[in-house]
């Protein structure tokens, strides 16, 4: 089998000044390049970080190789680059395979403006996925003098877009008391007080009163995963959110539900949040950065936008 990496090679031709924020460099998720599906490349203020989600074959990853190596001895990168890292995240251990440089495990890197502390080859996720950028940034844009629920927090991006948007106050849940922990020193990298910013380490399902009291909310964002072990599944659980949601909120309330399973259509949130919530009206689904191109409209990241239309408290 023929692997093309030619896709990756425009994209590093065509870098003629390196960004100044972190950012999805190549994206092959979206299923737009065959055989590089399993492959994604950013740049992480100096670094740079391939990460192959599935086993490839000697030949593929040498091709791989190849096309970094060309990278790395360009005269565009040679005063800025730092590292360049293959992380295995197929493995268990995520193994990660330094072409060149030095790993820097834990970086701060800019999005729109906002600083972000990321960690580098121990686990899967770095505590911020890109293809969010633009969903931060209309957390950002819409948050002035509102009281905000940031439900299934991890490392609170969207607390931080909130709080530098104009937040009154900031809830945020998850049950990763560690993702929690670094939500914190995000806001604390962006000079935020956090007298009004709150950091709930339990189970959402569990916590329905502690969050009744902290409301009501005039923004909720829901952002799940597509399952955790023992505590979500989400074509079984996010109706339990919805269900919920009325409770919650201000009339005139805007929800952001977000999706990011391949397999689960933006339909299924209409149709669940109608049937669970019927006073919440679909405003719109938001864009997706460009570089996240996906072969199927429906398959990357779905960010959708309700409004509370009824008084319902």
């Amino acid at each position: 089998m023929q692997f093309d990496f030619s896709p990756v090679q425009q994209v590093f031709s065509q870098l003629t000044e390196l960004p100044n924020e972190a950012v999805r460099l190549f994206h092959g998720r979206g299923r737009c390049y065959p055989s590089l599906e399993q492959l994604s490349i950013d740049w992480l203020s100096g670094q740079i970080m391939c990460t192959v989600f599935k086993e490839q074959d000697d030949a593929w990853m040498e091709g791989l190789r190849d096309c970094l190596h060309t990278l790395i001895h360009s005269e565009l990168v040679q005063k800025q680059l730092t590292c360049v890292f293959i992380q295995h995240r197929y493995r268990v251990d995520n193994a990660v395979e330094v072409l060149f440089g030095s790993l820097d495990e834990q970086v701060v890197v800019t999005e729109n403006g906002l600083k972000f502390e990321l960690s580098l080859g121990k686990k899967q996720n770095t505590g911020l996925f890109f293809d969010m950028r633009n969903g931060r940034d209309w957390v950002k844009k819409q948050s002035e003098n509102k009281k905000v629920l940031n439900l299934f927090a991890y490392t609170c991006g969207f607390s931080v877009a909130a709080v530098a948007g104009g937040a009154k106050q900031v809830v945020n849940l998850d049950m990763a008391k560690a993702a929690l922990k670094q939500g914190r020193r995000n806001h604390q990298l962006n000079e935020h007080a956090l007298d009004n910013v709150s950091f709930l380490g339990h189970d959402l399902f569990k916590s329905w009163g502690k969050l009744r009291k902290f409301g009501p909310y005039d923004l909720v964002i829901i952002d799940p995963p597509t399952f955790q072990k023992g505590s979500f599944a989400l074509t079984k659980d996010y109706q339990r959110i919805l269900r919920k949601l009325p409770e919650l909120l201000y009339s005139g309330a805007t929800v952001l539900a977000c999706v990011n399973d391949p397999t689960v259509q933006s339909q299924f949130l209409i149709d669940e949040m109608h049937r669970e919530a019927p006073s919440m009206k679909f405003i719109e689904r938001l864009e997706n950065p460009p570089v996240f191109e996906d072969i199927d409209p429906q398959g990357g990241l779905k960010c959708l936008v309700f409004s509370n239309e009824l008084d319902v408290l």
